[in-house]
């Protein structure tokens, strides 16, 4: 009966009344007899008449909702709670109204989904959404925190993993909301968990806005030794669609490249994961030069390693070659004028089969466009020209290199 004559007492005052006024619903909402029920309908007639703006009224409400939280009795005054703290929480958000934060979390913890199932599961939600629209960054650890909670579940029971989902959306709504890289590193592991797919697409679309750069993050990631390779290469292409600079995609592709060759597997299809990152850690090299000087000691792991394989990966070889002719520094000439030293011997004393023909073709044009003056290197290929254990047509491009190298 209350509740109907509150909902008929505010349809008196009309929306004039409310407008320049809000002491009437204040006034309501705080009687001491009120209850969750009535202050609900308080709280609904506001949301109704579009009241919005006055983060001031919001947060005082929510401050009397906390202090009456404690008197919450069953499940009606709980699911009544519940509705009146997304009422507040969303008004607050969309006030951007920054000084609620930690009263807005103490929502998330109130109704957190782990402590019963009568939570319902959105008002965790909303909360967490409103903290990322309010942006005090001073609560990225709490989130990042609840996030790494629920990363490390194991959910089975379809209920517990449809209200723990509700809530891993909100904290990634919040990390994207407050654009701070520490909100990265979970975020993605969202994308890499067994959650939904609606899911898991809702993480992938936010990791671009939390920071345009999180190469740090994924050089921790790639390096860390718990990250099996699917992880080790998901991170990698995700930093490969941000819009991060040249040399720190570069930074990321050396440390993407190392670990494709320290990671040790007999699995067939982690062994794909690691052939797959390296060779686009080799592209992005090409394009963007050697962050350090491991390049070049893992690029030649990548000839040498695929040169003695009985089943070599050619496209590893070719992009492993193109690498070191677009860096064109001291050291990448040098392993390519090694490379060639290597097959020189060989076409002397064998074996000499397809592969080594196909090899050596590829290094001697790559020395061409290198445009070195290295000596050394101009007697080698003079050498060859002049070598009767070479084929015509092998002569021949190693006289076009040096004709390109203006001899």
């Amino acid at each position: 009966m209350k509740r109907i004559l509150i909902t008929l007492f505010l349809l008196f005052f009309g929306m004039t009344v409310f407008a320049q006024d809000l002491s009437v619903f204040t006034e309501e909402y705080k009687r001491p007899d009120a209850t969750f029920a009535e202050r609900l309908s308080v709280m609904e007639a506001v949301r109704d008449e579009k009241i919005t703006g006055n983060g001031e009224f919001f947060h005082d409400a929510l401050l009397f909702f906390l202090l009456k939280s404690p008197e919450i009795r069953g499940p009606v005054d709980q699911r009544n709670a519940e509705l009146t703290s997304v009422i507040l929480c969303q008004a607050l958000g969309a006030a951007k109204y920054t000084a609620a934060a930690g009263d807005i979390w103490q929502i998330v913890e109130l109704f957190d989904v782990a402590k019963a199932n009568v939570n319902n599961a959105n008002t965790m939600q909303t909360a967490l959404i409103a903290m990322g629209q309010v942006d005090d960054k001073n609560f990225v650890p709490h989130v990042v925190q609840r996030l790494n909670n629920f990363n490390t579940q194991s959910l089975i029971q379809p209920e517990a993993k449809r209200r723990a989902q509700a809530a891993v959306i909100g904290c990634v709504s919040a990390l994207e909301a407050l654009h701070d890289i520490r909100g990265y590193r979970p975020v993605f592991f969202v994308t890499v968990g067994s959650y939904d797919p609606a899911v898991i697409k809702i993480a992938s679309d936010a990791l671009p806005n939390i920071t345009e750069d999180p190469g740090e993050v994924v050089i921790e990631i790639i390096n860390d030794t718990s990250s099996d390779p699917r992880v080790k290469l998901t991170a990698w292409r995700e930093m490969l669609r941000t819009s991060a600079g040249g040399p720190s995609k570069a930074k990321v592709a050396s440390a993407a490249l190392n670990a494709g060759w320290d990671y040790q597997t007999q699995n067939k299809n982690f062994q794909t994961n690691l052939r797959e990152m390296r060779k686009g850690a080799i592209e992005t090299i090409r394009q963007f030069g050697a962050a350090d000087d491991s390049v070049y000691t893992n690029l030649e792991k990548s000839y040498s390693n695929n040169f003695i394989n009985n089943s070599p990966d050619f496209d590893e070889i070719m992009l492993t070659l193109n690498a070191l002719t677009a860096i064109k520094s001291e050291p990448a000439v040098a392993l390519l004028h090694k490379f060639l030293i290597q097959l020189h011997g060989r076409r002397r004393s064998g074996p000499w089969a397809r592969k080594e023909q196909q090899l050596y073709s590829w290094v001697v044009s790559c020395l061409g466009k290198t445009g070195t003056k290295d000596n050394d290197i101009r007697i080698l290929l003079t050498q060859i020209t002049r070598t009767g254990s070479y084929t015509p047509r092998e002569q021949a491009l190693a006289g076009d290199a040096l004709k390109e190298l203006g001899y």
